[in-house]
């Protein structure tokens, strides 16, 4: 989430103007933060806020980088009255390049906060930036149209995204056959699960890899309701994914790996400017985890799982401390467990996780 407060320390910051019901500008947040932690400095570079991450990413040299983006790229006033708006501006957007990203995904209850105006410069931004989309668009067809990305003798990988209701997404935001909006899903049954997969299987060829990213469930809380488990399982069954990469909670939840295919059930925030905000410190949401999956490319499925756990500190990702990455393995570990898998310790302050593969058995 690089709006909003983030948003006010990078260089060419937006109106800082808020519509929320005891905060009215984003500067507030960049005060709580420092009032929290100490000074945040101002105009900060585009790579700023990624920190350690970049250091860590060149390290894995994934082939795809992709995040789900939650904010607006504009600067229209035409807000939403949600309570929450968040937005970016268009010439501070250049921060997504500095950390090489290669697909935003934009199903979710923020990329509209600012109307279909902020939308549609969202996708112009991103466009311009030759970053990768998913989950909007100018009409229906384009919004539920998957990324595709052509990795030469790895194969290509389609990257599809969805919204569904459970994370406050509105039903009227989704796009239409003549209007933007975004790919929004009716409910997380199984009837919708495989809906999903008629649309992976119109377009994928026999060994593509196919990504599923979900913007579900709430924005708290470690519960995995058996809706998501049943809803994960039919793409896998049905849809052949070889991930499924979840996300809305602030903090990181289960993982499941079900016929060697990877369940993210909840990612948690890779950014924020939650810092000073006070009531679910329990959740531990200022801890960050990039998640580096390594899948096969013959047979799709995960070979493994690496985890790079950070700390956001004055908008800005950190190396994690010992102390904090030994609480989120033991916090995954513990969630992981209900689901069959594992969460070790690896070198360097990072996390494996393990599994016992279907194709050990």
């Amino acid at each position: 989430m690089t709006g909003r407060g983030v948003d006010q320390v990078m260089a060419n910051p937006c109106a800082p103007i808020l519509h929320e019901d005891y905060v009215y500008s984003a500067l507030d947040y960049v005060r709580l933060a420092e009032d929290a932690y100490g000074p945040i400095p101002r105009n900060v570079g585009p790579d700023y806020v990624w920190g350690a991450a970049l250091e860590a990413l060149d390290r894995a040299a994934p082939d795809l980088r992709i995040v789900n983006l939650e904010t607006s790229i504009t600067h229209a006033s035409d807000y939403m009255p949600k309570g929450i708006n968040y937005r970016m501006s268009p010439e501070n957007a250049d921060c997504l390049t500095a950390a090489g990203i290669d697909c935003c995904v934009l199903a979710n209850n923020h990329v509209l906060d600012w109307g279909r105006e902020g939308l549609i410069d969202t996708l112009s931004v991103l466009d311009r930036l030759k970053i990768a989309t998913t989950g909007a668009g100018a009409d229906t067809s384009i919004a539920a149209a998957p990324a595709t990305f052509d990795l030469g003798s790895k194969g290509r990988v389609l990257v599809f995204a969805y919204a569904a209701p459970t994370s406050g997404t509105p039903m009227n935001w989704r796009a239409g056959p003549k209007s933007p909006g975004i790919n929004v899903l009716p409910d997380i049954s199984e009837k919708s699960a495989v809906a999903v997969c008629r649309d992976i299987a119109r377009v994928r060829g026999n060994d593509d890899i196919v990504i599923v990213s979900l913007h579900w469930g709430p924005n708290w809380g470690y519960d995995i309701p058996d809706s998501q488990r049943r809803f994960a399982r039919v793409l896998v069954d049905q849809g052949d994914v070889s991930v499924v990469h979840g996300h809305s909670s602030h903090h990181a939840k289960a993982i499941e790996v079900y016929r060697d295919r990877l369940i993210l059930y909840g990612c948690g925030d890779f950014l924020n400017d939650y810092e000073g905000i006070r009531g679910y410190e329990a959740y531990r949401d200022d801890l960050a985890v990039m998640y580096i999956a390594d899948v096969d490319s013959v047979s799709r499925n995960l070979a493994g799982l690496e985890m790079t756990p950070l700390l956001i500190r004055q908008f800005q990702l950190t190396h994690a401390p010992e102390a904090d990455v030994a609480w989120l393995r033991e916090t995954l570990d513990r969630e992981s467990q209900r689901f069959g898998a594992g969460v070790t310790m690896a070198a360097n302050n990072r996390l494996d996780l393990i599994w016992r593969s279907e194709a050990a058995k």
